[in-house]
């Protein structure tokens, strides 16, 4: 997209960047609000603490029971000149997650989601523009104990991946990958420093009877 184009199609009060995650939010999920959406009070471009403008949660009951977390924030959400026709929107990612959650657990939607998904990704978020390096599909790191504090869980790393069904799209800002948060236990992310395993190994292995890589805090150490 040239400069003109954007300048005609967008003012500065739209937020183009946004709109598109919409718009491919719209295709998985035709006709549907989020079902929970958490949103920061001062933006981290006006000064305040947290990367991420906000996120939007969606209930799923396919394949599985499961929650869907996406973030707004990674990319360049807001109408910017400079952005336009980019190769890539800003960090080139948007945060996604998936967590299990038992049908009886499943949040009403007057009711309250958990929290700590989107401190996580927050934390990520944190990183990547204090110390300019992000994140891409295959990366893995240790979060040295529980995802989520004080969980007794063997889920205490991360291993990132293209979300199997939003994956990559284009932006009036360039584009950018839906990056999904995988969280994986010690012994798997040993093995991928390691070399015992290569991150596509693991992907496979994990996505056999999980295909949407849903992240659940029960998994044990051995169960694959």
């Amino acid at each position: 997209m040239t400069l003109e184009d954007y300048k005609n199609r967008f003012g500065e009060d739209d937020a183009p960047g946004w709109d598109a995650i919409d718009g491919k939010l719209a295709e998985i999920y035709p006709g549907r609000e989020p079902d929970f959406h958490f949103g920061t009070l001062i933006k981290y471009r006006l000064g305040g603490p947290d990367p991420i403008d906000g996120a939007g949660i969606y209930k799923r009951t396919d394949p599985t029971p499961h929650l869907h977390f996406v973030s707004y924030g990674m990319s360049e959400l807001y109408y910017n000149e400079e952005a336009a026709g980019n190769e890539f929107s800003k960090w080139g990612f948007e945060f996604t997650f998936r967590l299990a959650v038992h049908p009886d657990r499943m949040p009403a939607s007057d009711g309250e989601a958990p929290v700590w998904p989107i401190n996580l990704m927050q934390n990520l978020a944190r990183y990547v523009f204090e110390s300019e390096k992000w994140f891409e599909h295959g990366h893995y790191l240790n979060a040295n104990g529980p995802i989520m504090a004080d969980a007794e869980t063997d889920i205490v790393a991360i291993l990132f991946s293209r979300d199997p069904e939003l994956g990559t799209i284009a932006t009036p800002h360039g584009a950018l990958d839906f990056l999904q948060i995988v969280g994986i236990t010690l012994g798997e992310v040993e093995s991928l420093f390691g070399k015992q395993q290569s991150t596509a190994e693991l992907l496979e292995k994990l996505s056999a009877d999980n295909p949407l890589l849903i992240t659940d805090l029960a998994r044990r150490a051995n169960d694959i």
